[in-house]
């Protein structure tokens, strides 16, 4: 339990963050939660790549230019909350799918 905590704390603080857009927040809220999906989604991508998941390489790396703060993809704000729910869900799946793959490489 405190690898599985020390290995994925950051996609925990992802997955509060994004389900934290239920509420309702103040912009700067969503600008700096674009901010971490974008560096957690980059990261988690990378990880997936190192341990050859392409499949979850590439859906992180989408992740990653959906909720991009440089060049911004504009949906209205029911729409960002499925994206968000879709993807904490897919953060969360994560987090026991590719613990899987990194014990049997």
């Amino acid at each position: 339990m405190k690898n599985f905590l020390k290995d994925n704390w950051f996609k925990i603080v992802a997955i509060l963050f994004l389900l934290g857009t239920l509420a309702d927040n103040p912009y700067s809220y969503y600008q700096f939660l674009r901010w971490v999906i974008l560096i957690v989604a980059g990261y988690s991508a990378y990880k997936a790549y190192s341990i050859k998941a392409n499949s979850w390489a590439w859906i992180f790396g989408i992740v990653a230019v959906l909720f991009n703060p440089i060049i911004p993809f504009y949906f209205s704000r029911s729409t960002w909350q499925v994206i968000d729910i879709a993807v904490a869900i897919i953060f969360f799946v994560s987090l026991f799918k590719t613990k899987k793959l990194e014990k049997s490489n």
